[in-house]
């Protein structure tokens, strides 16, 4: 088993690829290298830089690595939002996702918090939104 296997945000992570993969298997051929290629690399790319991080040598490195897949996560939203708009995603998929990539942003937070106390200190870790805040226009 990988160090990264053992985190249970890890685990979490692969939720939101899983669906991404699933509800994106109906998109329209055109969209292949578009929303379709989009959205899987956005959702598979929050695991993979978890897996990443657990590599690092330092709880700054492993932070910030944390923060880029909390990056990924976030990324998952536009082309997310552009699909339903387009029809691709029923209102319900384009919930799912967005549940789901709230989800593992929040366990994301939660794990960098005190990789970044542990290494500075007590100084106060920047305060990410906690939704999304998009609207379905």
């Amino acid at each position: 088993m990988f160090h990264c296997e053992k985190l249970d945000a890890w685990r979490r992570s692969i939720e939101p690829a899983d669906l991404v993969h699933r509800v994106t298997r109906s998109f329209p051929d055109n969209e292949r290298f578009g929303l379709t290629n989009r959205l899987r690399r956005a959702a598979a790319s929050i695991s993979s830089n978890l897996a990443e991080g657990c590599l690092r040598s330092s709880k700054v490195d492993f932070a910030r690595v944390v923060e880029l897949a909390m990056g990924s996560a976030f990324e998952a939203a536009s082309p997310s939002v552009i699909a339903q708009r387009q029809g691709c995603l029923t209102i319900a998929e384009f919930a799912s996702i967005q549940n789901s990539t709230l989800e593992i942003t929040r366990m994301l937070r939660g794990l960098r918090r005190p990789l970044l106390r542990q290494a500075n200190g007590p100084r106060r870790a920047a305060k990410l939104p906690s939704t999304f805040n998009l609207q379905l226009l």
